[in-house]
């Protein structure tokens, strides 16, 4: 295959993803909706806010809501330090930031490398995953970061904010 044949592939129905680590998972988002990285900085509280909602920064002017993924999914608490990476997101006209483990790379997935989500029983909240890729034997789960941003929980953020 040339590389005129390559590019027509990743054309034709491919995505790119930001892949990103909570615990022992690795996660990808649509690369798209990623505006900017950054370090786990100091946030403002915010009264009455969800007990993932860490805070609010101000971006250049922008109050944006940052939220742990970690406490979001119901897993332990992370350790903040100098690995911790907010990942920055304009998503529906909204910029919000996720604090995650860690990213480690952007990679294009081809349909034939995304499944769907398993079905699980019903204590396993699988609304936010749109898929599983796989990429030399390991697996990323595939999130729809604008739902999860866009949901009724999420939007209580701007509603704390406003």
């Amino acid at each position: 295959m040339n590389s005129d044949q390559r590019h027509g592939a990743r054309e034709a129905g491919s995505k790119e993803f930001l892949i990103f680590n909570l615990g022992q998972e690795q996660y990808g988002i649509d690369i798209l909706k990623v505006q900017e990285l950054r370090g786990y900085d100091a946030v403002t509280r915010v009264a009455n806010a969800p007990i993932f909602i860490k805070g609010v920064i101000n971006l250049r002017g922008v109050i944006v809501p940052i939220a742990d993924m970690r406490l979001k999914f119901e897993l332990e608490s992370a350790v903040y330090d100098d690995q911790t990476v907010v990942v920055v997101l304009n998503v529906a006209g909204r910029v919000v930031g996720i604090v995650v483990d860690g990213v480690s790379d952007v990679q294009t997935l081809t349909p034939e490398q995304i499944r769907p989500a398993p079905g699980f029983n019903s204590t396993v909240n699988t609304d936010y995953i749109t898929g599983i890729g796989t990429i030399d034997g390991r697996m990323l789960i595939l999130m729809d970061i604008e739902k999860l941003i866009t949901s009724e929980e999420m939007a209580l953020v701007q509603t704390a904010i406003a």
